[in-house]
């Protein structure tokens, strides 16, 4: 499980407009505003602290779920949110027979995913 991880973004107000809907559905909620930038904490204590900065890299975030349906929220949400699609959702046997996941670009290009392991 993820305890947290720091994120670049570009924009802190446009980066907190989308992940307060795309992470909605994945139980995440603006837990801190900041200079510069936010929290978004899961009910499990997981957590993605922005700051607002030159972002170098785009970077990837897997968001593990419980099933296909929060990933198929997830995908809605976030698209609904501005994101980009990068890969809708669905399973990818190239990774594992019941790998299921959806693939999102945030505004700053960095990809974004949810995905459960299972077939329900």
């Amino acid at each position: 499980m993820l305890d947290h991880v720091s994120l670049n973004v570009s924009n802190a107000a446009k980066a907190k407009a989308f992940y307060s809907k795309a992470l909605a559905p994945l139980g995440y909620k603006v837990a801190q505003e900041y200079d510069g930038g936010f929290g978004i904490k899961a009910d499990s204590g997981s957590s993605v602290w922005t700051q607002q900065a030159k972002v170098e890299e785009p970077v990837h975030l897997g968001f593990r779920v419980n099933d296909r349906h929060q990933v198929n929220e997830f995908y809605k949400a976030a698209i609904a949110a501005g994101g980009k699609d990068n890969g809708k959702p669905g399973v990818r046997e190239n990774y594992a027979p019941d790998y299921y996941a959806a693939f999102v670009l945030d505004p700053d290009g960095n990809n974004i995913e949810a995905v459960c392991h299972g077939s329900k």
